[in-house]
């Protein structure tokens, strides 16, 4: 029988590892289950004991051929896909169909050759024993653990197409929202790069030129300090293109190793969330997604402090981790949620306010969607704002670059006329 590598978790969420002996992934996934394990991945291996058991021939691929087997990494369903197919599966669920069926059916009507796999593949498991999430759980890389721990609370409380209804209204307002907030970042990226370019264009092709024509003309006279500023910063680009080329190559790799540091990341995501301009817009959402997520966990039933995990893991600012793990460990020691968020300092008190209430009232799921559905407002009119202030502003500094490169180049030449007159 084949030998399976399998990676899976136990109830405290600690990785195990190993190797079983089975028919197919399905009696492996099986195996775990009973182990009061969850598979994460489950892998086929080299042939198990038995005859032949040290492979022979099958090892080398067959009788002595060569097997070429190329590995283009697991099949991945991208997140807008994702959120279509759980608002199909919440359909179907609704209308009736068992939970296979559905699989297979949204299997059979797609053409995305990664959701044919991982739904067939899923399928497969499900028919094999396992529960839906224990076999969501075999593609890590297509469902992360908030959407895991959602269908396990749903398939917990009997209610999974009301579960897969929410996940899917979830995605598709963070969805929205994410698409305002790059909405408002790709406008000024686009005017920079534009002149950049025009930047660029000048120094590296005219302004030698010009310091040509001047060298000629005025005969050894000094040239205008900031006609000297322009020249050099030409001459650099012209000549030294190499080293500026390599120099912002090296600039890009050391933001990427700045950025996988926690304690920097920190500091970065603490600038953007304070900066002007874009600091209302990072805040906002921040707070909206901090909301929607927590939210939308403890509304599906997903205990507090597993909800308040996740919503650390997926939060996608440091700021707002360290506040949530000082949220968590208040949480653990039987306090509320308010007063440690405004510890922190960074939620609004209406925020604060609402989620006491929320408290209070035992209603706190649905104060959180209210706070989200409230930012989510927030963050579009502060986009608006933006977008009505940062094109006059990009506008006026691109006129003052290029102007100022103008003025540089056209002070030498008054002299040049002078003496042209004389």
């Amino acid at each position: 029988m084949p030998l399976y590598q399998y990676t899976a978790m136990d109830s405290t969420g600690k990785e195990q590892k190993g190797k079983k002996e089975a028919a197919s992934e399905e009696e492996v996934a099986i195996f775990l289950k009973n182990q009061g394990l969850f598979p994460t991945s489950i892998k086929s291996g080299a042939k198990g004991g038995g005859k032949g058991g040290k492979g022979g021939k099958d090892a080398k691929g067959g009788g002595g051929g060569f097997n070429l087997n190329i590995n283009l990494g697991p099949m991945v369903i991208k997140t807008k896909d994702l959120t279509i197919v759980t608002r199909q599966m919440a359909i179907l669920l609704e209308a009736g169909l068992p939970l296979i069926r559905s699989l297979k059916t949204l299997s059979r009507q797609s053409k995305n050759p990664a959701i044919k796999k991982i739904l067939d593949e899923t399928a497969s498991s499900v028919e094999g024993g396992a529960t839906f999430s224990e076999a969501l759980a075999q593609h890590p890389k297509s469902f992360d653990k908030l959407y895991l721990n959602m269908i396990r609370a749903g398939e917990a409380a009997g209610k999974l197409e009301l579960i897969l209804d929410r996940l899917a209204m979830f995605m598709e307002k963070a969805a929205k929202i994410q698409g305002k907030v790059k909405s408002a970042m790709v406008y000024p990226i686009i005017v920079l790069c534009v002149a950049g370019i025009i930047c660029a264009g000048l120094m590296i092709f005219i302004v030698p030129k010009f310091e040509k024509m001047f060298t000629e003309l005025l005969e050894g006279e000094p040239l205008p300090m900031l006609t000297q500023i322009v020249i050099g910063i030409g001459r650099f680009m012209s000549e030294q293109y190499l080293v500026m080329i390599g120099g912002i190559v090296g600039l890009v790799i050391l933001i990427k190793i700045i950025l996988k540091i926690p304690f920097l990341r920190f500091y970065i995501d603490w600038a953007k969330y304070n900066m002007p301009l874009f600091g209302p817009i990072v805040s906002k959402s921040a707070i909206s997604k901090f909301g929607r997520t927590l939210g939308t966990l403890m509304g599906s039933g997903v205990p507090v402090l597993n909800s308040l995990t996740i919503v650390k893991e997926t939060s996608g600012n440091e700021v707002v981790a360290t506040a949530v793990v000082k949220v968590y460990e208040a949480v653990k020691e039987g306090e509320g949620m308010a007063p440690p968020l405004q510890a922190t300092k960074i939620f609004p008190e209406m925020v604060i306010s609402m989620i006491e209430v929320g408290e209070e009232t035992g209603k706190l799921p649905e104060m959180l969607d209210k706070i989200a559905d409230t930012y989510d407002e927030e963050v579009d009119n502060a986009v608006s704002a933006l977008t009505s202030m940062i094109e006059p502003i990009m506008m006026v500094g691109l006129a003052v670059i290029v102007g100022g490169i103008v003025i540089a180049l056209f002070m030498p030449m008054i002299t040049i006329i002078e003496k042209l007159g004389t």
